[in-house]
């Protein structure tokens, strides 16, 4: 089993910068990849980013490109999703993925995906 504890949503300003940050623990060690996903009210969940654990390759929404960067920090088994230049349109619940098990090139999905993090909200003004 994998715990995911999810920290650094809040309330902040178009144009402002947000670091969210995914801790794992428990049988982290088959992780294969690890992404982030949104959900605006109304809305289906939605692909943010993704990294996999092997090679560190990343991939990303055309939404977030150039805006958000996906890293993780090994020691700390903890992966971060830095955003910059936040939008009202980024206003969502964001959750924390991670996938256990060997698959094909598939992070866009969160069916490609079997832990979740609680989710936190991040809410971007005008």
């Amino acid at each position: 089993q994998v715990q995911l504890v999810e920290s650094g949503g809040g309330l902040v300003q178009a144009g402002d910068s947000l670091r969210l940050s995914c801790a794992a623990s428990g049988h982290t060690f088959s992780t294969s990849a690890m992404g982030w996903f949104r959900q605006a009210p109304g809305k289906e969940r939605e692909f943010v980013a993704a990294l996999t654990w092997s090679t560190s390759s990343t991939y990303y929404a055309d939404s977030v490109k150039g805006r958000f960067t996906i890293s993780r920090d090994n020691a700390k088994n903890t992966v971060y999703l830095q955003m910059n230049s936040l939008e009202p349109e980024d206003t969502a619940v964001y959750y924390c993925a991670v996938r256990t098990y060997w698959s094909l090139s598939y992070y866009t999905r969160p069916s490609d995906y079997n832990y979740w993090g609680q989710g936190t909200q991040v809410t971007v003004s005008s």
